[in-house]
Parts: structure tokens; C-alpha cells; sequence
């Protein structure tokens, strides 16, 4: 998409929004601005929405607060105690981390020249140095950057956030980022997992964080093409709420879907859950503006496919903020389907589930998504319910009486697939009998939609529920790889037995929590998703005896055939492990490339080939490759 292109689509957004205009040609259509809400404010110091949330009630039961989820207002009298037996420790309300935040904000750092120059590029509102804005900006929501926000500080955070609205004030804020010797780092929706956004440590020059989510427009839509043209700040739920207005779904739907954004996604080469049906990312994405320090990244037309040689734009697919700033990217749409259902499936064993989503994959055409959950999360979602009275009790006791006395199941072993089809009343009809099918080959008993619905509601509430346990001594957190089907449940069985055996040998209180699912199949292998809990009460350091399971853990998964990462990223808490997947020559072309495109390391977060080995992280190679042979000789 040319610069006019995309200047002349933002000059009639601001004019036509909701009507037709002609570009080249072509009929297309600008949506309005998308509306957010006045309750859409964001916790500063937890996961997701300020007004939702775990907590306890006055009888010690959990609930869940606001009224944006399936689990908001609910009670749910089994979630603690099931907490308390599986990792062997109590949960009380008389017995929380008290939160010291903010206990320390590093202040602002000071360059009158750059602050004149962005003066000049940026009305006053569009420029901010308030304390806490610049701590926000300073982190993503590992574990360690939560905890420490909470019970610590952060030793390094921007010295200045700025709010673009358009791409010429990028343009001209890169400019003088080069001419001031300033570092960039963008900003989407701050969900990286990986201290992708943290500021390295040791940098000493002035640190702008550029937070994208002003320039959050859907451009233009073509009808007739499918596709639409949207600004890298524009996020998640605001993406698919527009689209549907006007019959259209982009069909990326990650977990984070709520709170990331469209660059966001590109930058980290995201994955969504139906990409069964939709693809991901780079399957998604046409076009890409970008602003470097060498220009801009555009292009003249779109086709559904070229070779047209090295792609430039393609290097911005997993480029984590190192190389340039996203503006736009032109996305393929599709019709809203025609049908929408749900489904679950319960297996008597992982194992034999398993080998239902092999089949299901060699079967091809897939459900839009598919995941297998392992016992402990079954369980877990068990745990999620609501205290239950009169015909409901009788049915919950009804059904359990199928599964485990008919069906002979062992409610230790068995485990659950959850379904969603999307499609043609057709083509969801076909998928249906074929999933059902060979469900049916291994035993599998159908759940019912109503339970596969609740299980993807779910995804969006127990996210709230890591930042939440926190304030009860329990820390966790989720890591992902891709894996071949020959390997995929030695790796996780490889991986639970190892967990279990350091958390032992480290003297650790209480039992780990460790839980996977397979969530997204492929013709040549899975993604495979897995939770670390681990309570830290009377534990030197949480977040770095955390790290040191987590590290152990990512080389069991490397070690039984796992991948570094499916869709999380590098960032720089596994930049120590890019030497164990890379040869020599791949990480030196991708130094160089750094250095071409870059080479004052304007775009200097760090992640994945940081150029300043000065730069130092919590996660350097030295320390971990230290970390990990202590531990082995700890254990002979």
C-alpha cells in the first residue's frame, strides 16, 4: 500500500466515516472511529480489565468481580480448596503479599534538544512523563516484571511516552530520534511474555516509548477484494467488533485478543485459535507499513500472492520491535460465518486423546478450533463452577454417574476436547460427523456444546487468575512450543516429570502445579501450552527461582523435540537460547541485518539479537548455562 494510498484513506476517514469512498478505483468503505467505552480502563498492576477479578469473600470462597465474563458475580466454593490440595499449601485471606506499589519509579531522564524537537512533532497531549504512565510502559506480564511492579521495582522504564495518531508523526519522530541518538521502542497493548518490552538495563541514552493505541482506525474495508486496511495500534476486541458490523471477521483470535494489538500480533508472529479455519498471522496479514530509520517500508498494490524476490516486509513477521515501527497492515477478511457451534468430547486418558487429534489433523479440514486439556486443567475447570441447588444438582450427579460408572472413566485420568465449528450449515455438518466420528474411535463420549462454550469463555477469565494468587504467595505462568506428532506426549509427559522432580530437589514448598493442553494442530505436529505454578512463601527471590524451573523446563521441551516458542516469541527471556536452535551463520545474518537497517540502534529494546552486549538482561546465556549446571550437580 503506497504512502498516498494510506494518506488519502486516514484525509476521508476524518470526513466520510461510514460511508463509501473510491481509491484507484476501488470502492471502499470507512468505519467510523471505534468507540471505547468509559469502563475500559486497565489495571496497573495485574492482568486485564481495572473493574474484574478474583478475590475472596467473607466465607472464603472465591468470586469473580464486574460483569464482563461468564464467571463475573459468581461464587465458586471449590476453587480454593482444590488449589490448596493440588499444591499442598493454604490459601487465606488473613494471610496475604501486600502490594507496595509503586514503591519506587526511576525518574525521567533528561534531553532538552530531543524534548524541543518532539515538542514541535506532538501537541501536549500526545506527550507524557507522569511516573506511573512511564512505569506501564516499562513492562509486559511475565511473572517476574508482575511481581516485581508489585512487591519490588523496575530498574529501568522509558523517560518519555508518546501518543501518535498518524504516521507522519512517526515518521517525523524517527527522524529526530536518529538526529538526537534517542532509542524507539513501540508499544501495542503491553501483553508480551517474554520482557519484550523491558528496557535494557545498562542503556544510557533517552528511551521514548512510542504507544501506538491512538492510531487505532480500520482505514478502509473493501467489500468486494475482502480486505481492509487497519492501524497497528488498533486492538484486538475493537478489530472484531467493527469488522462485524460490516459482515466481516478477520478470524485472529489469540488470547490476548482483548488487550493486544494488530502490530502487536505481526511483530510477535502471533497465532490465534482458529487458525485452523483462518490461518495465522503471516497467512492474514497482505501488507505492512513500516518507518525505519532508512524510510518507509511500502508498496504500490496488493495481489493475493507474488514473487517479487526478498521480501523486506517479511522480516517484520516475529521482529519484536527491533527493526522498525508498524503503522498499517492491509489483512485478508472473511465472511461472518453462517453457523457457529460448539462441542466437547471426554476421553478416558491424555494419551488416548492425543491420538484423537492426530487423526483429527490426518483427517485434514479441521474444526476452526480444537484443543485437548490434560486432568489437571479438567479438573481445574470443574473447580470454576458455581455452587449449584436443586434439578441442576440431580443433572450435575446424573452425568457424573455416565462418565465414571457407565462409561468407566477415572475422574484422575480423564480429559477433555473442546470444539468450535465455523462455517457453511454444510460444511459445519460434514466437520461434525467427522470429528464425532473418530471421537467415537477412541471411546470419547460426547460433553455437549454448552460445556465446549464455556470452556472458551474461560480462556478470558482465568487470565485474571496468576496476578490474583500472587497476593496469596503463588506465582505462575504459561510457556508454549510446537512439536511433532511422534514426539508430542513424550514431550509432555518428559516435561511434567522433570518439573516435578527440580521443584523436589530445590526444596520448594508444597507441590508444583504443572498442566498442558494441546491447543492447535498441525499436518506435521501440535502447540502444545503449559502452566508452572509454584508457591514462593519463604522463598529468597520468587521471580529467579521461578526463572530457574522455567529455564529447566524450556530444555526438557527443547531436549524431547520441542520448538523455542509457537507464538509467545523471544523477546529476552529465551534470547539466551537462540544459540541452541541457530546455527552460527543464521544468527550472524541476522546481526547484520540488525546493523543494516539499523545500525545507531535507534530500535534498541534488545530482543532477540540485542548489538550491545553491554546491554545486560535478567536472563543473560552465562547466568542461566550457570543456573542450570548448579542445579544438575545440586541433583547428582
Amino acid at each position: 500500500m503506497s504512502t498516498d494510498d494510506q494518506n488519502s484513506s486516514v484525509k476521508n476517514a476524518n470526513h466520510q466515516s461510514g460511508q463509501a469512498l473510491k481509491a484507484n478505483g476501488i470502492e471502499r468503505i470507512v468505519p467510523p472511529l471505534p468507540t471505547i467505552k468509559a469502563d475500559e480502563v486497565e489495571s496497573l498492576i495485574e492482568w486485564g480489565f481495572e473493574d474484574s477479578g478474583f478475590k475472596l469473600n467473607e466465607r472464603g470462597h472465591a468470586t469473580f468481580t464486574g460483569k464482563r465474563y461468564g464467571l463475573s458475580g459468581l461464587e465458586m466454593p471449590v476453587l480454593v480448596p482444590w488449589v490448596q490440595n493440588m499444591l499442598k499449601v493454604e490459601v487465606s485471606a488473613d494471610d496475604t503479599h501486600q502490594s507496595t506499589y509503586p514503591n519506587y519509579i526511576p525518574e525521567a531522564g533528561s534531553h532538552p534538544a530531543f524534548m524541543e524537537a518532539v515538542s514541535k512533532i506532538f501537541s501536549k497531549d500526545k506527550i507524557s512523563q507522569e511516573a506511573k504512565v512511564r512505569l506501564r510502559h516499562g513492562h509486559g506480564q511475565t511473572q517476574e516484571e508482575m511481581y516485581n511492579l508489585k512487591y519490588g521495582h523496575l530498574k529501568r522504564i522509558p523517560d518519555l511516552v508518546v501518543y501518535p495518531t498518524e504516521e507522519a508523526e512517526v515518521t517525523a519522530l524517527v527522524a529526530a530520534a536518529v538526529e538526537y541518538q534517542v532509542v524507539l521502542i513501540p508499544f501495542g497493548g503491553g501483553t508480551s511474555v517474554t520482557e519484550a518490552l523491558a528496557c535494557p538495563e545498562n542503556e544510557t541514552r533517552f528511551i521514548v516509548s512510542v504507544d501506538m493505541k491512538r492510531m487505532n482506525r480500520i482505514l478502509w474495508i473493501d467489500k468486494v477484494n475482502r480486505m481492509a486496511c487497519i492501524q497497528a495500534g488498533a486492538v484486538g476486541r475493537h478489530i472484531v467488533k467493527q469488522l462485524e458490523e460490516y459482515g466481516f471477521t478477520m478470524g485472529h483470535e489469540p488470547d490476548s485478543i482483548e488487550f493486544s494489538t494488530l502490530g502487536g500480533w505481526i511483530s510477535t508472529n502471533a497465532s490465534g485459535m482458529k487458525k485452523n479455519k483462518y490461518g495465522n498471522i503471516e497467512d492474514i496479514v497482505l501488507d505492512i507499513n513500516v518507518v525505519t530509520v532508512k524510510g518507509e517500508l511500502q508498496r504500490s498494490s496488493v495481489g493475493p500472492r507474488e514473487a517479487i524476490g526478498t521480501d523486506p516486509r517479511q522480516w517484520m513477521f516475529g521482529s519484536e520491535g527491533n527493526l522498525g515501527i508498524i503503522t498499517s497492515a492491509i489483512v485478508k477478511l472473511f465472511e461472518l460465518p453462517e453457523v457457529k457451534h460448539y462441542g466437547s468430547i471426554i476421553f478416558p486418558d491424555f494419551e488416548v486423546g492425543t491420538k484423537f487429534m492426530y487423526d483429527i489433523a490426518k483427517a485434514g479440514d479441521p474444526p476452526a478450533s480444537i484443543r485437548l486439556v490434560d486432568n489437571v486443567q479438567f479438573q481445574f475447570s470443574m473447580a470454576l463452577k458455581p455452587a449449584t441447588q436443586g434439578m441442576k444438582v440431580l443433572k450435575k450427579k446424573m452425568e457424573s454417574f455416565i462418565v465414571t460408572k457407565l462409561k468407566g472413566f477415572d475422574p484422575n485420568k480423564m480429559v477433555a476436547a473442546t470444539l468450535v465449528f465455523e462455517g457453511s450449515k454444510e460444511s459445519v455438518a460434514a466437520q461434525e460427523k467427522q470429528v464425532y466420528r473418530i471421537a467415537a474411535k477412541y471411546g470419547g463420549m460426547k460433553g455437549g456444546s454448552e460445556n465446549g462454550a464455556k470452556g472458551y469463555e474461560l480462556t478470558f477469565g482465568i487470565a485474571y487468575l496468576r496476578d490474583w494468587l500472587m497476593n496469596h504467595y503463588l506465582i505462575a505462568e504459561s510457556f508454549e512450543t510446537s512439536v511433532p506428532w511422534s514426539q508430542l506426549l513424550s514431550l509432555c509427559n518428559n516435561t511434567k516429570e522433570k518439573l516435578f522432580k527440580e521443584h523436589e530437589a530445590m526444596g520448594l514448598p508444597g507441590k508444583p502445579f504443572v498442566t498442558c493442553r494441546v491447543t492447535q494442530v498441525y499436518n506435521t505436529g501440535a502447540c502444545v501450552y503449559f502452566y508452572l505454578g509454584m508457591s514462593y512463601k519463604g522463598v529468597e527471590n520468587p521471580p529467579h527461582t521461578f526463572n530457574k524451573l522455567e529455564n529447566i523446563a524450556r530444555e526438557e521441551i527443547m531436549r524431547s523435540g520441542g520448538s523455542l516458542s509457537h507464538h509467545h516469541g523471544i523477546g529476552k527471556l529465551r534470547q539466551h537460547f537462540l544459540p541452541k536452535i541457530m546455527s552460527d551463520t543464521m544468527i550472524e545474518w541476522n546481526r547484520l541485518m540488525k546493523d543494516a537497517v539499523d545500525p545507531d540502534n535507534i530500535f534498541g529494546v534488545g530482543n532477540l539479537y540485542d548489538k550491545n552486549s553491554n546491554h545486560s538482561t535478567a536472563h543473560n546465556e552465562q547466568n542461566v548455562t550457570k543456573t542450570i549446571a548448579k542445579t544438575a550437580g545440586d541433583n547428582a
